[in-house]
């Protein structure tokens, strides 16, 4: 149950060696979390207009990184989540380049209130990614 997000780099990606600046990782990152959301029919901006509404915040951050991108190289984001508990919501991503690994992140995200505040995500919510966490537990 990994996520897949196939993503290119672009010049603007990159700093004056062609090769990516360290804080475009966090844009490839981010994509493959939203997208593997969306592909769970979680969309942040149903989240944000329901009547309690929501959004989850990184809370947490590591990445490794491995070895360096480069200008026009083809990528794939890997996305896959942890059993997590409360408003937690563990994830593991890897950067790949066909069989290289470029980079990887553990992330902890936690869903918060328009206030800011960490709530628990509803359990409409929490049960559209429970089949993913729970496939990936018991693998």
């Amino acid at each position: 149950m990994i996520h897949r997000l196939p993503v290119r780099v672009y010049y603007e990606d990159t700093d004056f060696s062609g090769i990516v600046y360290h804080a475009r990782y966090l844009h490839f990152f981010e994509r493959g979390r939203t997208d593997s959301l969306r592909c769970l029919d979680i969309h942040h901006s149903e989240l944000a207009a329901a009547e309690d509404p929501l959004a989850f915040a990184v809370r947490r951050m590591n990445i490794d990184f491995v070895m360096a991108a480069r200008v026009d190289d083809a990528l794939v984001v890997e996305t896959l989540y942890r059993p997590s508990k409360g408003a937690r919501l563990m994830i593991e991503q890897r950067l790949l380049r066909g069989e290289e690994l470029i980079a990887t992140a553990d992330v902890q995200a936690v869903c918060i209130s328009p206030e800011g505040r960490a709530k628990r995500p509803p359990k409409e919510v929490a049960a559209k990614w429970a089949p993913v966490v729970l496939a990936l537990d018991s693998a």
